[in-house]
């Protein structure tokens, strides 16, 4: 699933080449995908001029003049702007068109788990009403005080999109191990120096990740249709059973609320 850093390099990406210009017209390229998550509102859109392109956690926001346009992209959906992509994604993934004036957008799904929905401005939608702080945003004693109120293990806590938004299995791994701090660790037991360090490590992950424009581990493309550079800093996600960087030791895996997670015995207390 796109996490921060790659929804936060499409936003940036988009709004150099589609800020100000008008929506055409949308094309719908399958129609089941669209009637299942009841698009046919946003078809409403049409002739309206694209006016800002926000974010928050793993959601992108189109403002239009009178209407706003709210994208998750869930497991394997993307926007990539065709003009300008070297390689095209497989038409058959292709699930919309967004024609603007000098663009065309399109929206593909692999697995088609993604989530469109159009919402009535000046008011955001109940998705990102439920949100906690974005994760690139949120101030250091904010953090502290998310982290000293929770008995849940570490790494749930960081992934809990109602407290902290926008952190996913790829990046909370790679903090909590660059951090040293281990996965399952309450998240009320650490420490105000642990608390300091893994607030400016996920700070600092994350925008490394958004310079290497993301993680590309299996699907995701930018919105030039390239693959992202961030996962070839890895250290621990998608390494189980390799040496640690550091120690040498095997890396070990769990799985913690249904999710996979890397980690190091040795180097994470």
């Amino acid at each position: 699933m796109p996490e921060l850093p790659e929804v936060e390099t499409i936003r940036h990406q988009l709004k150099t080449k589609l800020l100000l210009q008008k929506l055409v017209k949308i094309e719908i390229l399958d129609p089941r995908f669209t009637k299942k998550i009841s698009f046919k509102g946003a078809l409403s859109i049409e002739g309206e001029k694209l006016l800002d392109i926000k974010r928050k956690g793993k959601y992108l926001l189109f403002i239009f003049e009178k209407k706003g346009l709210l994208w998750h992209f869930g497991l394997t959906g993307g926007l990539i702007l065709l003009n300008h992509c070297l390689i095209q994604p497989p038409h058959k993934f292709l699930r919309l068109l967004l024609r603007f004036e000098n663009e065309i957008l399109g929206y593909f799904d692999i697995r088609k788990f993604g989530k469109i929905k159009t919402f009535d401005l000046p008011h955001f939608p109940e998705e990102i009403e439920k949100l906690g702080e974005d994760a690139l945003e949120i101030k250091q004693e904010k953090f502290s005080s998310i982290l000293k109120r929770s008995s849940k293990p570490i790494k749930s806590l960081l992934l809990d999109q109602t407290k902290i938004a926008g952190l996913g299995n790829i990046y909370v791994d790679e903090a909590l191990f660059r951090a040293g701090i281990h996965p399952l660790r309450k998240a009320s037991s650490l420490s105000d120096e642990e608390v300091a360090k893994l607030y400016h490590t996920i700070k600092m992950l994350l925008k490394k990740a958004i310079e290497l424009r993301g993680s590309s581990i299996k699907d995701y493309l930018d919105a030039f249709g390239q693959k992202g550079k961030f996962q070839e800093e890895h250290l621990v996600y998608g390494k189980k059973g390799q040496k640690c960087r550091f120690c040498g030791q095997p890396l070990q895996y769990l799985k913690l609320n249904q999710r996979g997670t890397t980690f190091c015995q040795t180097c994470q207390s």
